[in-house]
């Protein structure tokens, strides 16, 4: 059972429709940001063994991410499912302990590692957005970092292990940066232009069969950009606490890429805009809108 079942607490509730997370999280701009923010992570000694020694990443990849991806959109779109997903997740990593690279026992529900898998997407988020999108606001930067703190709470982080304000934020993160962050074999493998990925095993049968024959000149390519958008989308300072080079050459043509998305996502219809989650829960909430305002027939007068 898990563990919520047996307390009497509400659940936590989801970020606010309408909110920063709700218009980020379900567009198809998120997808070119999450090789980074799942670099950062791993980056951290913990988490980098938990996945080496547990996860199905190299064998099941594309699983594995759209797993990953369904449970990112529960946490924003997913109403009570949010909850109920948080505590699925929980479990999911009980079994998840070992050893790390500096000789320390490690358990993935170790809030300090827990809490570093989370706070990773925001200093990812905003600092990709400034390609992708129009750069947050101060304001902006502060609803988003209250609403990604609610996000936690739905995974289970206690208000305690996780800075709560954007002051307390940046200082923390420098701190893991400094101390904790560095290199590792899943950091080399994700970033490898030469790793063995599997191809493609979901989406029609058709799509499946072409991507396998083409797969051994399409793997490379893939491989390239993984490693690009990656290191990319990492902000500076991580990437110096890594020790990837990124030169003003490969900043312009993250640039150049950065302004085609912006023009071209904005345009394209909701259908291809925005994520399956994230569209129902957009219709959802257009059709409540439309409820609330339709006036209801008036009574018939009563006859003489």
């Amino acid at each position: 059972m898990s563990e919520s079942r047996t307390s009497t607490a509400p659940d936590p509730i989801p970020p606010p429709p309408g909110g920063v997370l709700w218009s980020l999280a379900g567009d198809v701009r998120t997808l070119l940001t999450l090789p980074a923010a799942f670099t950062l992570q791993v980056a951290h000694p913990a988490v980098g063994a938990g996945v080496d020694e547990h996860s199905v990443f190299r064998t099941d990849p594309w699983g594995r991410g759209e797993r990953s991806l369904r449970s990112l959109q529960l946490w924003v779109y997913g109403g009570e499912e949010a909850a109920e997903e948080g505590r699925r997740l929980r479990e999911v990593h009980r079994t998840v302990r070992g050893t790390d690279p500096r000789g320390r026992r490690y358990h993935a529900l170790t809030p300090a590692n827990y809490a570093w898998v989370h706070a990773t997407g925001y200093p990812v988020f905003t600092h990709s957005q400034k390609y992708l999108g129009r750069p947050f606001t101060e304001a902006q930067e502060r609803r988003m970092y209250a609403e990604w703190l609610r996000v936690g709470r739905i995974l289970g982080i206690r208000d305690r292990d996780m800075p709560q304000t954007i002051e307390e934020f940046w200082p923390y993160y420098r701190k893991v940066l400094a101390d904790e962050i560095a290199t590792n074999p899943v950091v080399e493998e994700l970033l490898s232009t030469g790793a063995r990925v599997p191809a493609p095993d979901r989406g029609p049968l058709p799509v499946r069969l072409v991507l396998r024959l083409l797969w051994p000149v399409l793997l490379p390519r893939y491989l390239r950009l993984r490693r690009f958008l990656s290191i990319g989308f990492l902000p500076p300072d991580a990437r110096a606490a890594l020790g990837l080079e990124w030169s003003d050459a490969q900043e312009r043509k993250l640039r150049r890429l950065g302004r085609v998305v912006r023009a071209v996502v904005p345009v394209l219809p909701e259908r291809l805009r925005y994520l399956p989650l994230a569209r129902r829960a957009r219709a959802r909430r257009r059709a409540a809108a439309r409820r609330r305002v339709t006036p209801r027939p008036a009574a018939p007068a009563p006859s003489r």
